[in-house]
């Protein structure tokens, strides 16, 4: 058996409960990406984006005839989309990189991009749940689409270098850990939840970057 074959049919036996290895895997990738992310490392966008291929396998059970036969479209979705604005990002911060400084650095959006992502977020929940409900996605329905649409933002913005992106995972998380326990992805619900912490203090430690960045621009004489 060759090691895809093993990752893609490997699983594991909690008591009444049955986690694809993959799930566990590709949630490893997407914690050691968020780790690259924290600390503004380029390799963050590839890890990341092999754990989004794998968690796009894991969240469409019903196509791919897991022990979880549950759909969430925006769980699926949201995946294909990561990987797709990680390219984006991928290829920012290399040009960053490329000029000779490092891959981002981090500052605070504009009023006028807050307001966007604000506006972003409802706007793009009210208009993705009925589509989700239509093509049978697991209810609530509105937090499936609000965990894409925050993911889809959250991803756009670290590409971007706004350290308003880790409260947006902050909301995502929120809403994602009890729909992930609802659907029974606890592996994935589990991690939400480091992922809640973790982005805390990454909010923090951008914060901080900044705020020395600033520092030394303003000991720097005009």
């Amino acid at each position: 058996m060759s090691l895809i074959d093993w990752l893609f049919d490997a699983q594991l036996q909690i008591g009444s409960q049955t986690i694809l290895w993959r799930e566990i895997v590709g949630n490893v990738f997407g914690i050691a990406s968020a780790v690259g992310g924290m600390r503004r490392k380029i390799w963050a966008w590839p890890v990341g984006i092999i754990g989004n291929a794998l968690l796009f396998t894991v969240f469409l059970g019903a196509v791919f005839g897991t022990p979880n036969p549950v759909n969430l479209l925006g769980q699926a979705g949201r995946q294909v989309m990561f990987i797709a604005v990680s390219i984006f990002g991928w290829v920012q911060w290399s040009r960053s990189r490329g000029a000779g400084h490092i891959a981002v650095s981090p500052h605070w959006a504009s009023t006028r991009a807050r307001i966007g992502l604000g506006v972003g977020l409802i706007v793009g929940t009210l208009i993705l749940t009925p589509i989700f409900r239509a093509l049978g996605s697991f209810e609530p329905v509105w937090a499936d689409a609000w965990i894409f649409t925050g993911s889809l933002l959250a991803t756009y913005g670290m590409a971007k270098g706004w350290t308003e992106f880790w409260l947006i995972w902050v909301a995502v998380d929120i809403v994602g850990v009890p729909l992930l326990i609802s659907a029974g992805y606890y592996a994935s619900a589990i991690l939400y939840l480091f992922y809640g912490a973790f982005t805390l203090t990454g909010f923090v430690i951008w914060t901080r970057v900044q705020r020395r960045r600033q520092a030394l621009l303003e000991r720097v004489p005009a």
